[in-house]
């Protein structure tokens, strides 16, 4: 059994294509059922993040798994396959830790990753479709990601996805402390984004949410107020900056919302911030004059500038993955060997009870004690250095030459000493 990891993420895929394979957080404990059912995967878990959607997998053709991930979407395999990568044993190993450590995210070294991952791993769990492979791997993984953020200085300066939000609506509005902002969702990329902006003390900070009581405990967090999902459209025009993340699947926002918002607002401009996949507003309205609709690709776009500044911490980072790379896959096959370890114990273990049984049997009769420890010992020994004596006999030419040495070696001998 193989270990790979499977998916589609940024670097590969523009957000079109990635909305597309996004997996609804609710349903997720189906899909890995179904996974597992419908294909020859024995272990999984499944990571569906804005940024990426990559399926972990112990399996023994991992093209399986990718064909049911189009099928699950209702895509042809044909239509995912130019963005979708497939990393073997040790390279889904790195990619995990990498991934973990906020080396692979759209932002260098963002910590919201990682729990995200530790999400996936929590679900897969609760799914029953965590194994003990793929669970000491996602242990494994958290460990690193903790050695990485806590040794090196790659979480240093972090331009997180919130903080590119503020940067970008600074862009457009001198002070944001005159400005009103509207956060759709209650999730935590929201509760990040509604952090970063109460910092700026905007002139209001409102949080819309399908349901109303999560809304109301998070602005309560940042003295803002609270309204229903169904409340957006009405009151759409009051706020200045949108920012939005949430699991639906369809656009919360549409472009006539918008049009009519703009003309009540006379057209002054408007900042809107899309952070879902599937995305929460059309892609239309940033066709707009007044509008300066920004996406995931876009944000991205911004945190460059930090980049060279954590390249030091990189290449630490890196060698640090390395090292437990090569641990992981030590004990990945160290388990190869349990079966045959564990025939060795049962046969040991047979050729015991039988030479304990034969010499219960001397006492019994009255055989002297001596005589008997001295037949069992014997016995044993004989029965437990018949395989490996039998094999060298029969061995021939550069064969007894080799199994003599690994006899050697197993028994720590030192022939002609």
């Amino acid at each position: 059994m193989q270990i790979f990891a499977l998916g589609i993420n940024h670097h590969t895929a523009p957000l079109a294509v990635r909305e597309q394979v996004a997996f609804d957080p609710m349903r997720l404990p189906l899909a890995l059922h179904d996974l597992l059912r419908a294909k020859p995967v024995r272990e999984a878990a499944i990571l569906s993040t804005c940024n990426r959607t990559e399926l972990y997998c112990a399996t023994e053709r991992p093209e399986a798994a990718a064909d049911w991930l189009a099928e699950y979407h209702s895509l042809s395999p044909r239509e995912i396959q130019p963005y979708l990568y497939t990393h073997p044993k040790r390279d889904a190993v790195k990619h995990m830790f990498r991934v973990a450590s906020g080396l692979d995210s759209m932002v260098l070294g963002e910590p919201q990753i990682l729990g995200q991952m530790k999400q996936a791993a929590r679900t897969a769990e609760e799914a029953g479709t965590l194994g003990t492979v793929l669970n000491k791997l996602f242990q494994n993984t958290f460990s690193v990601a903790k050695e990485v953020r806590s040794t090196t200085a790659i979480g240093a300066n972090i331009v997180s996805m919130a903080a590119a939000s503020v940067h970008l609506s600074a862009r457009i509005f001198e002070n944001l402390a005159d400005q009103k902002v509207l956060f759709i969702g209650a999730g935590e990329m929201i509760e990040l984004c509604a952090a970063h902006f109460a910092g700026e003390k905007p002139a209001r900070l409102t949080i819309a949410n399908r349901t109303i009581e999560r809304a109301e405990a998070l602005a309560e967090r940042f003295s803002g107020d609270a309204m229903r999902l169904d409340e957006v459209g009405e009151r759409l025009a009051d706020y200045d900056v949108v920012v939005s993340c949430t699991a639906s699947p369809l656009p919360i926002i549409g472009l006539g919302m918008v049009e009519r918002a703009l003309k009540v607002r006379r057209h002054r401009p408007m900042v809107m911030v899309d952070l879902a996949v599937p995305r929460d507003i059309e892609a239309e309205i940033g066709k707009l004059d007044d509008v300066f609709l920004y996406t995931l690709d876009d944000l991205g776009q911004i945190v460059e500038d930090g980049l060279e500044s954590r390249q030091a911490a990189v290449v630490e980072a890196e060698a640090i993955i390395d090292d437990r790379v090569g641990n992981f896959l030590h004990w990945m096959d160290s388990r190869e060997a349990v079966p045959t370890i564990r025939a060795l114990r049962d046969s040991a273990e047979r050729a015991r009870r039988h030479e304990v049984e034969h010499a219960l049997k001397m006492l019994h009769r009255g055989d002297d004690p001596a005589q008997v420890l001295e037949a069992l010992s014997r016995g044993l020994t004989n029965k437990l250095l018949h395989g490996p004596t039998h094999a060298l006999n029969q061995a021939e030419g550069t064969e007894r030459g080799e199994l003599s040495q690994l006899i050697s070696r197993i028994f720590r001998l030192h022939p002609g000493e």
